[in-house]
């Protein structure tokens, strides 16, 4: 099984290919922990992208391919993966293509997660990041076992200087203007698919496992023993009442 998952910022697509990779099996490839294991390596592919990077350049398609491709090694082909970030534009998504292809290893499908502009800025606005490891908190849904510390590794939670309310709403609409093209590639591609992102995180891995199982890339005894899964106390409900709203 080969994936992109795709979304705006807080649709939480990072955190369904973290939970692939722990209950599918499926390599989660982060493109933004990729560039940065490379320039802290300085292998040459990260010295090219960290030239971008310092002079404040965007980093070129045919690159971001390069780099991406440089880390599907055969084992991960066989395996599985899950895409997190990557692909960002129609150039990246083609370039991605034509690599796999060499490789006999199409993708199965790219999975968008769908989520309303009000939850994502809510969403953005309460996330918390570990300044010294990068972990993902949220003061609602994902609360660090001590208040302001990272759970992994002890260091202080901050705010990101670009979660603020404006900044996230003028991000989220550039997200969009840019995903328009993407998402007609992969539609016309014919593996396009999507998820309601609505509830807590554990209810969008349940839907999401669904799609797995109706489209038959997994088991169905596999599909049935991963919807199986048990929402944290207390969260039935709210996801319930915020479907409702929604519909």
């Amino acid at each position: 099984m080969r994936f992109v998952f795709l979304g705006p910022p807080g649709t939480g697509k990072g955190s369904l290919a973290w939970l692939c990779e722990q209950r599918v099996g499926l390599r989660h490839i982060s493109t933004g922990e990729m560039f940065r294991q490379e320039i802290a390596q300085r292998t040459p592919l990260g010295r090219r992208v960290q030239r971008y990077v310092m002079n404040g350049r965007l980093v070129p398609n045919a690159l971001v391919v390069k780099v991406m491709v440089s880390r599907l090694a055969p084992e991960i082909l066989a395996k599985g993966f899950v895409l997190d970030g990557f692909p960002r534009t129609r150039g990246q998504a083609a370039g991605l293509d034509r690599a796999l292809a060499t490789r006999r290893a199409p993708l199965d499908a790219a999975v968008y997660v769908d989520s309303p502009e009000s939850l994502l800025v809510r969403r953005l606005t309460g996330r918390r990041v570990c300044s010294r490891c990068g972990a993902n908190y949220h003061l609602r849904t994902m609360r660090p076992k001590r208040p302001g510390r990272c759970d992994h590794c002890g260091g202080r939670l901050i705010v990101r200087k670009d979660d603020g309310v404006d900044t996230i709403k003028k991000r989220l609409a550039i997200d969009r203007k840019a995903a328009t093209p993407l998402l007609a590639y992969y539609q016309r591609r014919g593996i396009l698919e999507r998820v309601n992102g609505i509830g807590h995180i554990e209810t969008v891995f349940v839907r999401l496992m669904r799609l797995f199982g109706q489209r038959g890339w997994l088991p169905p005894a596999r599909a049935a023993q991963l919807l199986r899964v048990r929402l944290p106390a207390g969260r039935q409900g709210h996801d319930r009442a915020q479907n409702r709203r929604r519909n």
